[in-house]
């Protein structure tokens, strides 16, 4: 009967050890930190190995924290649960898409991205109540005030001036929470249907405008390269026309040259010839006379066969000739 009794006693005792321990022992992984309270009060923070405490007098304070968690529609959504570990590693928020009004009144939806980081995890456990819902409202409303001091043309293309500043002014106001924010990005910024409709037609204008522009300056071109071709070409031709022209009286002075040197030539022989025996101009003057007589009368239409009044000086000329040769 004793041992019947004892056997269930010592099972429980057992259990109770175990759980003790179980209490007692505490492994802490990298990049984790627990902050540990006795009686209520913040007695140590436990990092990364094997830690040993006091059961029931002391115990891990929880903290919220965002978990992705999927919903009945199959899609993933935010949640905050409560978790002994504290995680110091860089976390990525994707805040849920918000209607913001720009400064020209237009209601435009953005969406962003907030990496962040606990540096102190002592502050960010007692200085904030809620950690996650205190980083996103605030990031809500300085982005609300970012954009609405930028019209809406402003905001589309100046993501990383808003990046920036933003960044800027989380960073100051999480630093008495023991957060870094490191760095924000703005991901989709989608104006109303109507503006975006606007904006197509728009861009749509500026294309057919390059396209015109882009046309217009290749006639331009096309026109002034034709003209500049046309342009060389005649004075191409205009040279060449001048250098034949040239060639051409260059060809035909030193034709004059060469026929005058060969009358030269004749002359002299003639003027050699005639030196002992006769008159050589009176010869020259009869055999041009001749050429010229004969070149008067070689015409098919010339019926008037005339003698010149001087005949019968040309005449004696060539009886002259005829004796000078016969000599």
């Amino acid at each position: 009967m004793e041992f019947y009794f004892l056997g269930p006693f010592m099972f429980f005792i057992i259990i109770g050890l175990v759980f003790i321990l179980l209490k007692c022992v505490i492994v802490v992984h990298e990049a984790e930190a627990i902050i540990i309270e006795s009686l209520g009060k913040y007695t140590k923070t436990l990092h990364s190995g094997f830690h040993i405490i006091t059961p029931f007098l002391e115990a891990p304070r929880p903290m919220l924290k965002i978990e992705k968690k999927a919903g009945l529609d199959g899609k993933f959504y935010n949640a905050l649960v409560q978790s002994d570990r504290i995680d110091l590693r860089e976390t990525v928020y994707d805040f849920p898409r918000q209607n913001v009004i720009t400064k020209d009144n237009v209601t435009i939806s953005i969406n962003a991205l907030l990496y962040f980081q606990i540096i102190n995890e002592k502050k960010a456990l007692y200085s904030i109540e809620n950690l996650p819902e205190a980083i996103e409202k605030l990031t809500q409303t300085n982005l609300r005030n970012l954009v609405g001091q930028l019209a809406l043309d402003e905001t589309l293309v100046s993501r990383d001036i808003i990046n920036d500043k933003l960044r800027e002014i989380l960073d100051r106001a999480t630093d008495k929470w023991g957060v870094k924010v490191n760095r924000v990005e703005l991901q989709d910024i989608v104006p109303p249907a109507s503006i975006q409709n606007a904006m197509e037609k728009e861009k749509k204008a500026e294309q057919d405008r390059r396209a015109t522009i882009l046309e217009a300056e290749g006639i331009k071109k096309s026109a002034i390269l034709k003209a500049e071709g046309e342009k060389e070409a005649a004075i191409n031709q205009a040279e060449g026309e001048k250098q034949a022209e040239i060639l051409k009286a260059e060809g035909i002075a030193q034709a004059r040259i060469i026929q005058a040197d060969a009358e030269k030539e004749a002359i002299y022989r003639i003027v050699n010839a005639l030196a002992d025996k006769g008159n050589p101009a009176q010869y020259l003057i009869a055999m041009k006379y001749l050429e010229t007589l004969t070149s008067i009368t070689s015409g098919e239409n010339n019926k008037i066969v005339y003698m010149p009044y001087e005949a019968t000086g040309v005449l004696s000329s060539v009886d002259c000739v005829k004796q000078m040769f016969n000599k």
